[in-house]
This record gives structure tokens, sequence and C-alpha cells, in this order.
């Protein structure tokens, strides 16, 4: 938006009422880290550069944002919001421009509403804009102070303010837009004079207005888009939101979704026209699904593609997969591992796939493992076949050409190949290949003792010698 703005994201501190080892900012949020959230969401407004604050477990922030085209300045010690902005300023090289200012707690803040300010900030002519929003219960924040004509006065932190004071409902969500030369001015008379010790960024407003420049006061209505993550509880309430935003676009779209308080799609998915989602489906991305098809209930799926019209039934889980058009999974299925599913198969309940093809019209309907193996067309594979492809050191691979049959109970010892319209009997053990049309008989041969179960209990009531 402007080649003049440059952001600052604050992501050094302890966050000690998270309650985590490692970096809340790095917590997953609806499918993206909490500050990936916030970087995406400055990134749009194309920024000159993007400066993140680093400290404690400064290894996490970096590692969630390594995607993305950001600058490290590490915060050590942290002494405070206004000790992490005059690091900043101190490493920043431009010159000019605008300083946007903003936590890295805020995985809700919208592009919509960055623009919204930047440009009220601009047609404002202010020298400083602060982001606030109303809380009923404004406990913890800092508050916004107002004369009568409505001017901000200062920022008074809650720890700091008086009780009339903290009847004040508005409150500041740190959020920031100041221009550089007077932020390198003013960010270096910061005093830690208060009962933190520490210096404060919203001090800095006062000293701003106490040198006669112009603060402007950006009011959002919904609290929720600007307010930080402090908690697991506030955690568990912003992915509930991210959460039904997804789900209501995909309704709007066309996709039905039975419960959508038991379902989680996240962002980059997409779904077709008149799919269905069934209660407890969880899909993520990124993922495509296509139309017409059926997610039964309870259902995960990651990182995969769904042709037309397929059906995967109830409790089946679909991992880095790849399901074509009409195709049957499930109930109680597991495909993992780059599976592939060609069009009109039937992967059965507890049918495992891990690193297989089934192809076109065969089936694999109960009770059966094919890992590194590959199924042609209009081949069916019986009730609780195995492919043995692990020999303790390598994976081998098994081929069943098309029109095969292979019998309930079969183990194939990989490496071995069936070829096309072979027949392998139930319960066999097959260690070499099998030729084409060809019918492989591998057990042991049958042995019938007439009166077996008499003679046993004649033994057993036989006395025994002292």
């Amino acid at each position: 938006m402007s080649n003049s703005l440059i952001a600052v994201v604050m992501a050094a501190g302890k966050s000690t009422r998270f309650k985590s080892r490692r970096s809340k900012l790095a917590t997953p949020v609806h499918g993206k880290s909490m500050i990936e959230r916030v970087i995406e969401a400055t990134e749009g407004l194309s920024p000159q550069a993007i400066y993140v604050m680093v400290g404690h477990c400064a290894e996490d922030v970096q590692s969630a944002l390594r995607k993305h085209p950001v600058e490290f300045i590490t915060q050590e010690p942290q002494l405070g919001t206004g000790h992490c902005i005059l690091v900043a300023t101190q490493q920043i090289p431009q010159t000019s421009g605008t300083v946007l200012i903003l936590n890295g707690d805020i995985p809700l803040i919208g592009l919509n509403l960055l623009k919204k300010i930047l440009e009220s900030h601009h047609s404002e002519r202010a020298d400083a804009t602060v982001v606030s929003t109303c809380l009923e219960d404004p406990s913890g924040y800092g508050r916004i102070l107002k004369n009568r004509s409505g001017k901000i006065t200062r920022i008074v932190e809650d720890r700091d303010a008086t009780p009339a004071q903290r009847r004040v409902k508005e409150i500041n969500v740190g959020l920031y837009l100041i221009s550089l030369d007077l932020l390198k001015k003013f960010i270096s008379r910061l005093s830690n004079q208060n009962s933190q010790q520490e210096y404060y960024l919203t001090d800095l407003i006062e000293l701003l207005i106490a040198a006669r420049k112009k603060v402007n006061v950006f009011g959002t209505p919904d609290p929720m888009e600007v307010l930080g993550v402090n908690d697991r509880i506030e955690l568990a309430e912003v992915i509930r939101v991210l959460r039904l935003r997804t789900l209501q676009r995909l309704m709007r779209d066309g996709v039905t979704i039975l419960d959508p308080a038991t379902t989680s799609v996240e962002e980059d998915v997409t779904i077709g026209q008149d799919t269905i989602l069934f209660p407890g489906v969880r899909i993520e991305g990124p993922s495509s699904i296509g139309r017409r098809c059926v997610i039964r209930s309870h259902c995960r799926i990651t990182h995969s593609i769904l042709g037309d019209d397929v059906v995967v039934n109830d409790l089946s889980v679909i991992n880095e997969s790849h399901v074509a058009e009409k195709a049957s999974i499930g109930p109680f299925a597991h495909l993992r591992l780059e599976a592939e599913v060609e069009s009109n198969a039937r992967v059965g309940n507890f049918v495992e796939l891990k690193k297989a093809r089934l192809g076109q019209n065969s089936k694999a309907s109960h009770l059966t493992y094919l890992g590194d193996t590959t199924v042609g067309q209009n081949a069916n594979i019986g009730a609780g076949t195995i492919t043995c492809n692990y020999d303790g050191v390598n994976k081998n691979v098994t081929e069943i050409e098309d029109d095969c049959f292979i019998g309930s109970g079969v183990e194939l010892v990989a490496p071995v190949v069936v070829h096309k319209g072979a027949y392998v009997a139930a319960g066999s053990v097959i260690t070499r290949d099998v030729p084409p049309d060809a019918l492989a008989i591998a057990r042991g041969r049958q042995e019938n003792k007439q009166d077996w179960k008499q003679k046993r209990a004649e033994q057993k009531s036989k006395p025994t010698k002292a």
C-alpha cells in the first residue's frame, strides 16, 4: 500500500499467562501460527520492511515465520514495550516514513481494518494514531483518557490507574501508527518510573501530546479483531471465531455442514458445491474436496485431494493422499503418505493404504494392509490381505496387476509381482511372482484326525502315576 510504511511486530515477551515453555506466538491457530496470521495481514499493506522483535523463545518465532520475508531484531533484555521499540529504532536503517507498531498475538487482525487505520492516520494528518476499543470488563488493559472535548490526553496502564480511571471502558489495544522521525526523537525520553519498572510504549503518547503533536484515536467496534490472546481460554475463543467464519463462507458457497458446532475446516481448504459434511468432520489444509462428496461423521482429512462424488464413511483418516472421483472410503479406513485411490475404487472398513495405489474399479473391502503397493484395475483384494513390505532394512514393493483376485488371509512377501489375471488362493503366503492367469496356492496340507476329541478326553481321564 505504501513503500514509506515500516512495520514493527513485538514478539519478544514471555507471555507468562499463557503458561507454555514455547513462545505462544508459534501456537497453531486454525491452521496457522498466531504470529503468522499477524504477519500475513501486515504483508497486505505492502510495507517497505517488516521487523519482528524477538527475545523469549526467539527460535520458535523465527521458525514460525521462516517462509516470510521479515527481518528479526533481538530485544535483550526485555525491559518493556517502550524498550522494545527503542531497540527497534536503533536498528531500523530507514530515516523517514510511517511506522506501524503492533503485537504479535492478535491473530484476528484483518487487512481491511489495517487499511482503515492507515487511511484515517493520513486523512487526519496525524503525527500518531492510537487504536482503541471498548470493553464491558476492561480489567488488565491500559485505559484511553480523554479531555472534555474528546481529545486523548494519555494512556494509563491498569496497574497504575486510579479507581476512577479503571472505570473507563475505552482501552488501548497496543496498535499504533507514528512518523519515524518523531518515534526516533521521543522514544529515548521514556522513563521506567512505574510499578513494573518497565519502559511503557504508552508513555510515548503523553510525551507527544505534551509536545503539541497531533495524536489521533481510531476506535474499532469489534474488540475480537484487535485483542491479544493471553491464555488458553482466549485462544479457544479465537479459534472458534475463525472456524465459524470459514464454515459460514463454505455454506454460502453451497456446502452443506450439518453441525457447524462440531465441524472444523481450515481456511486453505476448498470444497465443491453440494458436498455434505457430517458432524465431527475435520479437514486440514491445504486440501481440496470435490463436488457432491459425502464426508461422514468423525473423519479427518489432511493435505489431501478428493475428486467429485467421493464418499468417505465414518471414522476414516486420509492424510497426504489422493482419492479420485466416485471412489468410496471406509468406515475405519486409513490412507496415508501418498496413497492413491482411483475412480470407482473401494477401500473398506479397517483397511490401510500407505504409499499404495488402488486402481480403477478395484476393491479392498476388509481388514487389509497395502503398503508400498500398486494394484491395477478391476482387482479384488480379499479380507485380511497383508503386503509384507518391510524386511527390517528396506521397504519393498508389491505389484498386483489388472484383473487379479487375491483370496482372504493372503500374505504377499515383497518384492513380489502378481501378474495380470492371476488368482491367489485364500490363506496363501506368496514369496515368488505369480504368472498371468495362474492360480497360486502356498499353504500347508490339511490333515483331519478322526475321533481326536474323544481320544483326548479319554487320555485326560486316566489317573496319573504318583
